[in-house]
């Protein structure tokens, strides 16, 4: 009797432990689109996200999300063919020290932690006027 309570307190401490270890664990978005946008996956525990855009003709587009995945949308027929590169920055829930703090004026009421900055960088291809999955094309 002891030994079969002994075995279920170590499954379920050993459960809690692993479900600990996954949600500490980094996001990790998975990009995914479609004819004319472009959004994430997996965005779990992600919040406050901008993504900056920077079409082949160098004009760039920010796209801010409060809470969700941020999604980037083609404009139609003003869309420029070629690579779009992006940059993400967004809050995990995850909260951290803040190593050196500033010396804001409000003494011991100032902030001594922040949630834990998330980036990411990444690409797409645009090619007329639809974003594409390009084909790997090896020499032979």
């Amino acid at each position: 009797m002891f030994l079969n309570i002994f075995k279920a307190a170590l499954a379920v401490a050993a459960g809690a432990f692993a479900t600990g270890a996954v949600l500490a664990a980094e996001p990790q978005p998975i990009q995914q689109h479609n004819s004319n946008a472009v959004w994430f996956e997996n965005w779990l525990g992600l919040s406050g996200a901008t993504m900056k855009v920077v079409a082949p003709d160098g004009q760039i587009q920010t796209i801010e999300a409060q809470s969700g995945t941020p999604v980037y949308r083609l404009d139609g027929r003003q869309s420029v063919d070629g690579v779009y590169r992006y940059e993400i920055s967004a809050a995990t829930g995850e909260t951290v020290k803040i190593v050196n703090p500033v010396d804001n004026g409000r003494g011991d009421q100032g902030e001594t932690s922040m949630k834990k900055p998330f980036y990411m960088t990444g690409h797409f291809v645009v090619s007329r006027n639809v974003i594409i999955t390009p084909k790997d094309v090896q020499e032979e």
